[in-house]
């Protein structure tokens, strides 16, 4: 509970306070790469790195793979990326783009497993003005819903609010992805 000052400032307003201070990065963009060349954006030094855990890769495959999204839509959002520094989708190969949707369909069922994920957002923003946060580099997103998951948080407080760490959310995935 908040504490009161003999002004009144901070008089108890009858609502509960969840601070979510990492997403202010992303609100001011400063984690948006300056560089998002091939090489240099995130997509592409991620699995490089070699360390799934620290960077929240939860799956490799040959082409492609899947990695938890740092700001989340909801616990266990994840993005299928290919390798390849590639923008637009219609510049994937038929083996690139066969991989996605085999690592869509692989997170889908794992999502399923592990959460008891009753729907799903799936989708490509395609483009700056398709809403993409990184353009340069294409990445479908693979968001679980659950019945009654959006709630006045994100309309009112624009915060979501997510019952697990990333940290503990990949490992989850991972050891559930190999099964």
């Amino acid at each position: 509970m908040e504490h009161l000052h003999q002004d009144g400032i901070g008089a108890p307003d009858g609502l509960e306070r969840l601070w979510t201070p990492y997403r202010m990065a992303y609100i001011r963009g400063e984690s948006k790469p300056p560089d998002d060349t091939a090489g240099e954006c995130p997509f592409c030094r991620i699995p490089a790195q070699g360390d799934d855990e620290r960077f929240l890769v939860v799956h490799r495959g040959e082409l492609t793979y899947a990695v938890l999204n740092l700001y989340p839509y909801a616990a266990g959002h994840l993005m299928v990326c290919p390798y390849r520094h590639v923008s637009d989708y219609t510049d994937t190969t038929d083996a690139e783009a066969a991989e996605i949707a085999a690592l869509t369909q692989a997170a889908m069922r794992t999502l399923r497993a592990v959460s008891r994920a009753e729907g799903f957002n799936l989708g490509i923003n395609q483009g700056t003005a398709g809403g993409a946060g990184i353009a340069a580099h294409l990445h479908q997103h693979v968001v679980p819903r659950w019945f009654g998951d959006q709630n006045f948080m994100p309309v009112i407080g624009h915060t979501k609010t997510l019952p697990q760490l990333l940290q503990e959310t990949r490992a989850l995935l991972a050891d559930a992805w190999a099964e």
